[in-house]
């Protein structure tokens, strides 16, 4: 079994102003073709639209029915 590595996320909806914090974790391993990314626990309002194995590619869906990616190509990683 891979290792993952697991993190939190602050969700804020851009059209409704809905927060709160994901769970997600993804496997430590660059040598794989991709990084099995998956939201553990998703905050109250939102939901998967769309699941991927990229946090660019997973799109959320608040409760308002605006559609985002979990991590936007732009954002500054830490």
């Amino acid at each position: 079994m891979a290792a993952r590595d697991r993190f939190s996320k602050k969700l804020t909806c851009p059209q409704c102003g809905n927060m709160g914090f994901a769970e997600a974790s993804e496997d430590d391993h660059s040598s794989r073709p991709h990084p099995a990314f998956a939201v553990d626990r998703m905050p109250r309002g939102f939901f998967p639209q769309r699941a991927s194995n990229f946090q660019e590619t997973y799109i959320i869906r608040c409760e308002c029915g605006r559609k985002f990616p979990f991590r936007s190509r732009s954002e500054a990683q830490n």
